[in-house]
Parts: structure tokens; sequence; C-alpha cells
């Protein structure tokens, strides 16, 4: 989707000019993801108009991997234009010209399981089963259980505006949620669509995905991760992840383990693109067999890049290069080992850490308010 941020703060109205950017939930975490050495493939619709060739373009520039991104004449590219206040505020806009689009043409006709079969971990937000009926129908069929599935995660994305009715919309996330392997959802969304409050309340009404990750804003977040324990034999039996399929009731009882970590202290320029980016960070970390509480921090820092940038997309700290010599090599920071480096912080020099704009990209900046 394009993104138009106006040229001064304020009203919508009062915007003399606009920025053109890209923005979506899927492209922000696909794009953060490949500048994090990761590959990444983006499968979507645009239109096959100038707002599509600038995504495609745009995107690819990241390092991910545009070959599955149809091009629709008959339906334009979706766009929207918001303001960069916080989304929780009364003063925060968004115009969103998405009905009709390309991308809300979207169906299991048009996107088979083939075109993501071959991923390790399949990324799904709850805005795109808000764009049509036929979009809903194809989040189902990705969330299904079926044999060989990729782990499967879902961000819920709960955004009133997009739904004909915000409480058909909160059921519809629950049922997708269930059938995802991982799943993040802020506490403050889990609220207004679920009407649970706090991390365990919501654990309590989605037992079913292996992992939880509850995200509770500048707090930080906490994460359940179901824990088979073994059985009096010694046995630990094998978790399928990718399934969608609950543990089998009687066999073995699976308990959470449950990690907190908190976040860094942030100078934020635009909240907007925070979620997404925590997700790319926290899904880069699962990707590389990080225990939770450095998934976590990796979440974190992705989050701050977006935070100190003015728009969806921050420049996240690259960790080495892309997985094949094949891959498209996405732009880098010049400090490749920053973040891992951050993330190995002990508690306390973690508590002090503060993050302003540029912090990312020159370490100048950085090593003056970090440890």
């Amino acid at each position: 989707m394009v993104t138009f941020l106006p040229s001064r703060p304020g009203r919508l109205a009062d915007a003399p000019s606009f920025t053109r950017t890209i923005g979506g939930a899927e492209s922000n975490v696909a794009c953060a993801l490949a500048v994090a050495g990761h590959r990444v493939k983006w499968v979507s619709q645009v239109g096959q108009d100038g707002f599509g060739d600038h995504l495609v373009e745009a995107i690819g520039a990241y390092g991910v991997d545009v070959s599955a991104v149809g091009r629709d004449a008959l339906r334009p590219t979706g766009i929207y234009f918001r303001t960069a206040t916080d989304r929780a505020t009364d003063e925060h806009e968004v115009v969103y010209h998405r009905a009709g689009s390309a991308a809300s043409a979207m169906s299991p006709a048009t996107v088979g399981p083939d075109a993501v079969g071959d991923a390790r971990v399949l990324h799904l937000s709850g805005i795109t089963a808000a764009l049509s009926d036929d979009c809903l129908a194809l989040m189902r069929e990705l969330t299904a259980p079926r044999e060989g599935r990729p782990t499967v995660s879902f961000d819920v994305n709960f955004r009133p505006g997009l739904w004909r009715e915000a409480s058909h919309g909160g059921g519809v996330l629950l049922e997708l949620a269930r059938g995802a392997d991982l799943v993040f959802v802020g506490a403050d969304e889990a609220e207004e669509a679920w009407g649970v409050a706090g991390p365990e309340a919501v654990r309590a009404l989605l037992p079913e995905p292996a992992t939880l990750v509850v995200k509770r804003g500048g707090r930080g977040a906490v994460v359940f991760e179901r824990d088979i324990p073994a059985r009096p034999d010694g046995h630990t039996p094998d978790t399928p992840t990718g399934t969608g399929t609950p543990t089998p009731a009687g066999a073995v009882t699976p308990t959470d383990a449950v990690t907190f970590a908190a976040a860094p202290r942030v100078d934020v320029v635009a909240p907007v693109g925070a979620g997404d980016a925590f997700a790319a960070g926290f899904l880069s970390g699962t990707l590389r067999g990080l225990p939770v509480r450095e998934r976590i921090r990796h979440g974190h820092l992705m989050a701050a890049a977006a935070l100190t940038a003015p728009g969806d997309l921050g420049h996240p700290p690259a960790r080495r290069p892309p997985a094949t010599p094949h891959a498209a090599a996405p732009r880098r920071s010049p400090w490749i080992a920053h973040a891992d480096r951050l993330v190995a912080l002990d508690d306390a020099a973690w508590g002090r850490l503060h993050l302003g704009p540029g912090w990312t990209r020159t370490g100048a900046d950085q090593e003056g308010r970090t440890p």
C-alpha cells in the first residue's frame, strides 16, 4: 500500500502537501526481515499503475523477492493518508482508499498454497481479512490445519475502521488467531476487540497458538510459549509446528513458559509501524533460534527503528549477509553486529538504554546514549 504523510503536523485538512512512502503490515515486516538478512518473499496484488510500480520497486529494493506480486489491470493500488500522531489518540487521522483495490481482490483462487509452500514461516495480518470477503476466505484457507503447512505467524492488527461492524471483526480475528502457531497482539487491542484485560486473560482466551506475544506498548512484551513436559518415562513427544492442530486432549498437558522483556526508552518521531517492526524483530530471532528473551529484545529494537523514523519503516540494523548467494542484497547498516550487542546487555544496562533518531545508522549518536 502507498502511504501519504503530511508535510507538517496537524489535521489532514490543513496539510498543504504530502510525502509518498510505502506501508502495509505484511510488506513492512517483509522489508525489515530482508534488511536483517533473511530471505523473504512478499505475496500480494497491486494495480497495473504507477503506484503499483512504486511499491514493487521500493519493496524489492529492500531485498524482498517480489516475483509473487500479481498485477491487476482492472483495480487500483491501495493508498492511504495518515497523520503522524499516535493511533490511540483522538488527534490521529487515517483515510483509507482500499475498497475495490487490487489487494482486496486476493482470494484462494489467486493465491494458492504453492505460493507459500516453500516458506519456513508464513506471516499474515488481520488487516487483510478486513479488506473483502475473498480476502477473508483466503486467510481462513491459509490458517486452516494441513500437513506440511509453514509455521503461521498472525498479527491481529485490529483496525475498527476497516470492519463494517467492529464486533464482527473481533470475532473473525479471534477465529484466525486460534488457527495460527504464533500470534502477536497488543494488550490494548485485545481489550478493544475481545473485551479481555491483561496478558493472562488474553492467553486464557487464546490457548491454541504455541507462542503468544502480548505487547504492552512502552512497558515491554510478554511471551507465552507452550512447553510440552516429558512423560513419566522421560520421553518428550514431538510437537508439530505449522499444522494449526492443538495438542490432543489427554496426551500430554502443555504448560507455558512465560517471559517478559522490558522495552528500552525511545525518543518517538512517529508511532506508526512499530507493531510491524516488532513482529519482524521477533520473527528474525525466531528464525535464528534465539532464546525468547532475545527474540523479544530484537523485536523492541526493530520497533525502536520504526519509532525513530517518520515513515512506517525504520532502518533496522542488519546482522549478517543474506542467507544464500542468490538472494537479493538488502541495504545494510554500517555496524552489522550492533543489534546483537545491545540484545546481549545485562538487565541493568538494557534498562539504561535510550534510543533516539539516527541510532541505527550512526555509531556516534548511539554511543552517547547507550552503555
